[in-house]
């Protein structure tokens, strides 16, 4: 691949599916795009919102905000960015023809009303928590298409980075945005490289066709990156939750003891060791204790196989034979292609089958395997949550009306005293509140389990030493790529 002057090369794993904001769910496309689109507010490096399009806001009352807009911001292809452009982005991924997988998440938001060129007020219908976060939506402009499919090209956006070239399944070019508010980045642009195999990832940052990777890492290849090349390499504890996806409306699955059962059947440390290199940490739920609603105390399922096949006998699944080859029952178990994720999946198969359990492994590249998980095509999968700031991110993936498209149930959870919590959860605005309630959810999720905690992973970057200015942030955000240098 031919390097253009002072651009900096990323070496990412998967093919970003969707950059266009109102579209984007999946973890290349929206670090991508948060280059690309500013929002109302940003996150910082402590998980802080900050104003960004925004100059100054504040709630009037407690179903009401104000927004008073940056002047002077124009998107990439000239025009200015005005309030009529957040208006018309905010509308467009409510309009149901849009068929925006972010509709749901806007539901509270009643109208908007634009009071002026650069002022809007969010009207909601009741008051409702965690809608703040939902002011981090990447803004287009105005009469933007809203066609939700892969052929869409993504509209401009006004953030520090441009899309130069969009060539699917092997690369986004970003150019720096000269006329950007901020200041022009130092950065003459970014090239995220799609390199699917991990070692080949390695040995093209080796051999300098590659500056830059984030967390798509071997955990074995660290050592050697560390003994073999230059690289600066930096671990910090990150907010990206993995676990185990659960199809509750399997008739084995649907039972809570063979839940409870999977999970102490699981050897998490074994695997943290061997095959992880400690590159995570054991998780016990979907909050990290760096999320301020985090509870220490919600129970865990540790490693205890005697224990999994009590459970298994009292789910009424009796080993067939003992010892015997023969499984209590068998279960598919959906992942990816990528190598490491194979690996695990074969521990996993390994451990489950001590106890009775067998797994049916099936590995798929990420876009059919991903429209399997939303489409509830699968008995057990593996995925990760990212981005995790507020804890309402539970009714989302949980709430009995967040089943696909509505939502990212895809399991099919549904459990009245959840819907209940959850709901308080999001109509109560004191924090000390909210922080009892989700007390009370992770302890019930903990012994419920529509799915199975398995690790934090913790974010490893690993950077040619000319690269200067990067700030890692908890959930893996690229943006402090926009004051970064390169030698």
């Amino acid at each position: 691949m031919e390097r253009p002057p002072g651009y900096l090369v990323v070496g990412i794993e998967s093919n970003p599916l969707q950059i266009d904001p109102r579209y984007s769910t999946d973890a290349n496309s929206v670090r991508i795009g948060n280059l690309i689109y500013n929002s109302l507010l940003r996150a910082d490096e402590r998980s802080q919102l900050q104003p960004e399009l925004a100059e100054q806001w504040r709630m009037i009352d407690d179903r009401t905000y104000v927004f008073d807009l940056r002047r002077g911001v124009s998107f990439h292809d000239g025009r200015p960015l005005t309030a009529a452009d957040v208006k018309y982005t905010y509308e467009s991924i409510l309009d149901a023809n849009s068929l925006s997988p972010k509709r749901s998440l806007l539901h509270p938001l009643q109208s908007i009303e634009q009071t002026g060129s650069h002022q809007l007020l969010f009207h909601l219908r009741a008051a409702h928590a965690p809608f703040v976060d939902q002011f981090t939506l990447g803004i287009v402009p105005a009469r933007s298409p809203a066609f939700g499919n892969s052929n869409h090209e993504p509209p401009p956006g006004s953030g520090p980075f441009r899309l130069q070239a969009l060539e699917s399944g092997e690369k986004v070019t970003l150019a720096a945005n000269p006329d950007y508010w901020e200041g022009r980045p130092q950065l003459a642009g970014v090239t995220f490289k799609v390199v699917p195999d991990a070692l080949v990832r390695v040995l093209e940052f080796k051999h300098g066709a590659i500056d830059f990777m984030q967390n798509d890492l071997e955990p074995d290849m660290l050592p050697w990156l560390k003994e073999n090349t230059a690289a600066d390499v930096e671990m910090n504890q990150g907010t990206t939750f993995q676990y185990i996806g659960i199809n509750m409306t399997h008739p084995i699955l649907r039972h809570q003891k063979v839940r409870q059962a999977i999970a102490c059947a699981i050897d998490r440390d074994s695997i943290i060791r061997h095959l992880l290199k400690n590159t995570v940490s054991d998780a016990g739920g979907l909050l990290s204790p760096l999320n301020w609603a985090y509870d220490p105390g919600a129970p865990r399922w540790p490693y205890d196989p005697e224990r999994a096949k009590r459970l298994l006998d009292q789910a009424g699944f009796v080993d067939p034979d003992g010892d015997g080859p023969r499984p209590r029952f068998r279960l598919s178990f959906k992942t990816t292609n990528i190598d490491l994720r194979r690996r695990i999946a074969e521990a996993l198969k390994e451990q489950l089958l001590r106890v009775g359990v067998e797994l049916d492994l099936r590995s798929y590249e990420w876009g059919t395997f991903f429209a399997d998980v939303k489409n509830g095509n699968f008995h057990l999968y593996s995925l990760a949550w990212v981005g995790i700031e507020d804890p309402d991110i539970y009714y989302q993936i949980l709430h009995s009306t967040s089943v696909p498209p509505n939502g990212d149930n895809r399991g099919r959870y549904s459990d009245p005293e959840v819907d209940r919590l959850l709901a308080r959860g999001r109509t109560t605005l004191d924090r000390t509140e909210r922080k009892t309630i989700y007390r009370d959810i992770q302890r019930y999720l903990a012994e419920d389990l529509p799915n199975i905690p398995l690790w934090w992973w913790k974010n490893v970057v690993v950077k040619k030493p000319g690269l200067r200015g990067f700030v890692a942030y908890p959930d893996g955000e690229l943006i402090s790529l926009k004051r970064a240098t390169l030698d």
